[in-house]
């Protein structure tokens, strides 16, 4: 008898609505385990704003070394209104993503059949892109700093830093990316080369270099603006985007709204070699804690990624068709408190669809 593969799974449930949304992920995963006939064995961190309060740690060391030792790191969501705002985010988030050398962010824009978007005479056939965000590079970096802080002289310098190792690992995973996607196979690099003239030449560089190697992709480029433009009036444009930390940030946010909104917004922070995490892309909405109105759909979304990248494409499928079914024919809106049913409902939904399909 063949054992059944054991994946071992991080779990941080966070803040705010975190722990809820997390729960219903854990729900798709145990039934769709089950059906596929592997193991999770999960082992969940103390992480947020609660320990920071209580504690006054952010990422003790000894947590970020067990990290290192897992398959997947599946998030809730990080932010809690009684601590000061980038406390949570750099020394948590951003810590994560360098610390793990997560150098990739991962954000498919899918808009499923159901799901209204804003954008006029637009449907889910176009509105099925990626985007590839260097992660641990560009003005998040933390390069700079401030002088005569409060005074009338005081200077404030952020510095984006763009290596040629940084640059050129994420465009060639947007290039492998695109191939295994295997869609339109074209890539579009998103920058500002008409004024950040020193860091998107080098961008533009490497991007042209590498393309020689990948014949079979088309190669496109557009400026930030007009990127979020054309996501606008034509997203069917776009296969794959690559672009750097900071316009990624931002398209994906605006991404995220043409396919309905954060309730279906998934990410994964990647590192091809190692530890990846895997969160919804909202926030921790403080408002709806302990209410059981928040949508769970971008967290199971999160989990579905995660199976992908485990290589678990089967598994990640039936998650996928699961929240297809639920935002069809289920759910009345992807909003929180307006879904027609619960949190948790919603939850079953998709775990009582992956045990039937």
């Amino acid at each position: 008898m063949t054992e059944k593969k054991t994946y071992h799974i991080a779990v941080i449930p966070g803040d705010g609505t975190g722990p809820e949304v997390v729960r219903e992920a854990l729900k798709a995963l145990e039934a769709v385990s089950h059906r596929e006939g592997f193991k999770l064995e999960q082992v969940h961190f103390d992480l947020g704003g609660e320990r920071y309060l209580r504690t006054g740690e952010v990422l003790p060391a000894s947590a970020l070394e067990e990290l290192q030792g897992f398959d997947a790191i599946l998030l809730g969501a990080i932010g809690h209104p009684d601590v000061k705002p980038g406390i949570l985010e750099k020394g948590l988030l951003l810590e994560l993503r360098f610390q793990l050398d997560q150098y990739i962010n991962l954000r498919p824009v899918i808009l499923y059949p159901g799901v209204e978007t804003p954008l006029k005479e637009k449907g889910p056939e176009d509105i099925d892109f990626v985007v590839v965000r260097e992660n641990t590079e560009g003005l998040y970096s933390g390069s700079g700093g401030i002088l005569r802080k409060g005074t009338p002289y005081e200077v404030a310098v952020q510095e984006s830093v763009n290596t040629r190792m940084g640059v050129e690992r994420c465009i060639r995973y947007a290039f492998e990316f695109c191939r295994r996607r295997n869609r339109e196979r074209k890539l579009t690099l998103c920058g500002k080369t008409n004024v950040l003239t020193f860091a998107f030449d080098l961008w533009e560089r490497v991007f042209h270099e590498v393309a020689k190697e990948y014949g079979d992709i088309q190669t496109d480029y557009a400026h930030v603006d007009a990127t979020c433009m054309w996501m606008v009036k034509n997203p069917e444009w776009f296969d794959v985007i690559v672009t750097d930390n900071m316009f990624g940030d931002i398209i994906t946010d605006l991404g995220a709204m043409i396919q309905g909104g954060m309730g279906i917004a998934a990410g994964g922070n990647i590192n091809p070699e190692g530890v990846s995490m895997f969160e919804p892309i909202g926030g921790s909405a403080p408002k709806y804690t302990g209410r059981n109105e928040i949508n769970p759909l971008a967290a199971i979304a999160a989990a579905q990624m995660m199976l992908d990248h485990l290589g678990e494409g089967s598994a990640a499928r039936r998650i996928e068709d699961a929240i297809k079914r639920v935002v069809a024919s289920d759910i009345k809106s992807l909003s929180a408190g307006r879904m027609g049913h619960t949190t948790s409902e919603v939850g079953d939904l998709v775990a009582r669809y992956i045990s039937i399909a």
